[in-house]
């Protein structure tokens, strides 16, 4: 067996870098195409090949055309949901064009190239359905963002019916851990750990009993991994090759909140502020899919998960105030 090769788009990111990172322990040869948007150097693996570029060039297509990859894990994306509300058309080229851009690639390439696509599962599913949500609730996006991720799907069930191409979405729900970035569905991890170190108020909008579905990263780059080696069956209907990828857990802001603060071992106070228009009042994510057909459940508790990406925010901070004062 030759050497499995794989592609990580958006692998400077937050969750790129983890799925990279996996990968390369899992004995992979690992690509990572990213723009550097919103990606950061100081995440790529020393031991990964690094190409700057954007999804949506044609110097992107020809990588993928050209570069005999057994698995690319598509993650690059505009993933600011307020940005997909002020600028639909500009969420819509980058996640919509930018993955047709690729998926047209891997039609025409000459190597079988396994797709796993990041979705969204909270943003996805809406706010109309008694969480958790399976794989086959109803779709009801309340964003650009997530209408874009659903487009997606959509064409994927569409290149795996008539191109045969072997497409895989992970619907996720919010993913928090180290590295991450305050922007994205779960960047209240990253703005409270900042502000607990800082020792700043927590602003919660609402009254904090709104729920999410925390996952962390590494369980996140897990999935990826297990997915790209699985034995699935052939594609067919837009859920056939979805799966869930979160806890099952409602986890609301004040418990996040209260975690982190037992974690930073602070008494920091919560300030909280008017709710925001149109924020999902509860999101679940049932995985008893992920878990039959894959064997995945996530490895990390959501407190020991949120305890570990405090202590990395702490010592991060440290790390660039050293820097700063050298």
């Amino acid at each position: 067996m030759g050497t499995r090769t794989a592609l990580v788009t958006g692998g400077a990111g937050f969750i790129g870098s983890h799925v990279a990172d996996r990968l390369l322990a899992a004995g992979y040869d690992v690509t990572i195409l990213d723009n550097l948007s919103s990606g950061r150097r100081e995440n790529l693996p020393a031991a990964a090949r690094f190409v700057e570029g954007c999804i949506t060039s044609p110097e992107a297509a020809a990588l993928v055309r050209d570069g005999q990859f057994s698995v690319m894990c598509h993650l690059a994306a505009q993933i600011d949901v307020r940005r997909s509300v002020e600028d639909p058309a500009y969420d819509a080229r980058i996640n919509v064009l930018g993955s047709l851009n690729l998926l047209e690639a891997v039609r025409t390439a000459s190597a079988h190239t396994r797709v796993i696509f990041s979705s969204t599962g909270g943003a996805l599913y809406g706010d109309f359905a008694t969480p958790p949500s399976d794989e086959l609730t109803a779709k009801d996006p309340e964003a650009p963002y997530g209408i874009a991720k659903l487009a997606v799907e959509y064409y994927m069930a569409y290149y795996g019916r008539v191109h045969k191409l072997d497409t895989v979405a992970l619907r996720y729900g919010n993913v928090y851990g180290p590295r991450q970035d305050p922007h994205g569905e779960a960047g209240v991890v990253a703005i409270f750990c900042n502000r607990l170190i800082d020792g700043r108020a927590l602003t919660v909008f609402g009254d904090g009993t709104q729920t999410r579905d925390y996952v962390y990263a590494g369980d996140v780059a897990d999935m990826n991994v297990r997915v790209a080696g699985a034995t699935l069956p052939p594609p067919a209907r837009l859920d056939a090759r979805a799966f869930n990828v979160g806890t099952g857990v409602e986890t609301s802001v004040n418990t996040l909140a209260a975690a982190l603060q037992r974690a930073a071992g602070s008494a920091i106070p919560i300030d909280y502020a008017p709710a925001r228009p149109g924020e999902l009042a509860r999101s679940a994510l049932d995985i008893t899919k992920s878990r039959e057909v894959l064997g995945w459940s996530p490895a990390m508790s959501v407190e020991d998960g949120l305890a570990e990406t405090y202590r990395w925010f702490a010592a991060y901070r440290a790390s660039q105030a050293g820097a700063g004062a050298a």
